[in-house]
């Protein structure tokens, strides 16, 4: 699945030390490669300690992770709506990806300097959430025109479409964004995809830190949480200045070495992506076998059939059935002969809903 996220926000506030951070990023028990498809375009290894469990017990020939796309995107000025500096270039690129990692400067330092002159995430957020908003602004108001024209002739449908967009308009006239507007029928589903708005994409806040608020965080971010509450985004503190200087160490131990110095668990870009990845609401089933071991993804909610589909599409139109370990029971038995002994192999239809960290088998014929 060729999804992305897309690292939005103002000029100098750590985005490009983000996105290389990440492309640097190393896996705490290996080291998954990582690659440019564009200047500006990289995928990026979800880190996931299941894949090497799975391996010291199959002891496979290769071991694949799964990615996501993570998108650098061009800094945002005001008048970005409008065209102004590469406003059009910045909203055409955040309007292709599906959900946006927002970096908020969250730190004083007099040698960076601020495009605004001064350190305040909420207002660089506010910047940001109004040009996208007057975007959404005008691709609604001209969705009301033709609905408009469409509901003279009373179908029940185009007015209850008609009826969301309006309550989209009052939202952004008043400074809130799309996502705000949950869509409660399939009638609202299809008008909210069909318009694409940028306000309606999960959003990430990433609050941008100094070393000494790395983990107990600072005034800028209880400022920032407190104006994201009614969002229902997810608030993450990170400090890339750390993650460069983790970046640039050559080994595990010396990564290890320096996040117990800092007393930190891990690294925070892999606390980064894998929220990333929560937010394109995505999850990992895996398949292992002495070949390799690998791990899929799919959405959450995906059916058998379509987690089947993702390896190859003939395994989805000629599905039979799904052979499903729990991957704690593989890991308990250890092995799949003796899980199937234990009576623990389920055998799956084309009902079942592929939960996070199934092991699979699919029977298929074409």
């Amino acid at each position: 699945m060729s999804l992305k996220c897309g690292i939005v926000g103002l000029p100098n506030v750590g985005k490009s030390t983000l996105f290389n951070c990440l492309s640097n990023a190393k896996a705490q028990a290996a080291n998954f490669p990582f690659c440019t498809i564009e200047p500006n375009v990289g995928v990026i290894t979800v880190p996931d300690n299941r894949l090497s469990e799975l391996e010291k017990i199959v002891n496979p020939e290769r071991v694949v992770p799964t990615t996501i796309e993570i998108v650098d995107i061009a800094g945002l000025v005001k008048g970005a709506s409008k065209g102004e500096g590469l406003g059009n270039k910045f909203l055409a690129n955040i309007r292709e990806t599906d959900a946006i990692i927002h970096v908020l400067r969250c730190f004083d330092d007099p040698n960076i300097v601020h495009v605004d002159g001064s350190v305040n995430p909420v207002r660089d957020k506010e910047v940001v959430d109004f040009e996208l908003q007057l975007k959404d602004l005008e691709s609604v108001e001209s969705k009301i025109n033709s609905l408009g024209k469409a509901a003279k002739s009373g179908d029940k449908e185009i007015l209850k479409q008609l009826d969301y967009c309006q309550r989209l308009k009052t939202a952004l006239e008043q400074g809130k964004s799309a996502r705000t507007v949950q869509a409660s029928n399939d009638a609202e589903e299809k008008i909210l995809k069909d318009l694409q708005l940028l306000t309606a994409k999960p959003v990430l806040y990433l609050c941008n830190v100094d070393e000494a608020s790395v983990k107990t965080g600072n005034q800028y971010v209880d400022q920032v949480k407190d104006a994201v509450k009614d969002e229902q985004a997810e608030v993450l503190v990170i400090g890339t200045k750390i993650e460069a200087d983790i970046a640039e160490l050559e080994t595990y131990d010396e990564r290890r070495m320096f996040l117990d110095e800092l007393g930190l668990e891990e690294a925070g870009v892999n606390r980064l992506i894998r929220a990333a990845y929560k937010l394109l609401k995505l999850q990992t089933y895996f398949t292992a076998g002495v070949k390799e071991v690998r791990a899929w993804t799919i959405p959450v909610g995906a059916t058998a059939p379509q987690a089947a589909g993702v390896i190859h599409t003939d395994f989805e139109k000629g599905f039979i059935r799904a052979e499903v370990m729990k991957f704690n029971d593989f890991i308990s038995f250890g092995s799949e002969l003796a899980v199937k002994e234990a009576g623990k192999l389920g055998v799956e239809g084309k009902a079942y809903v592929v939960e996070d960290g199934d092991i699979m088998h699919f029977r298929f014929n074409v």
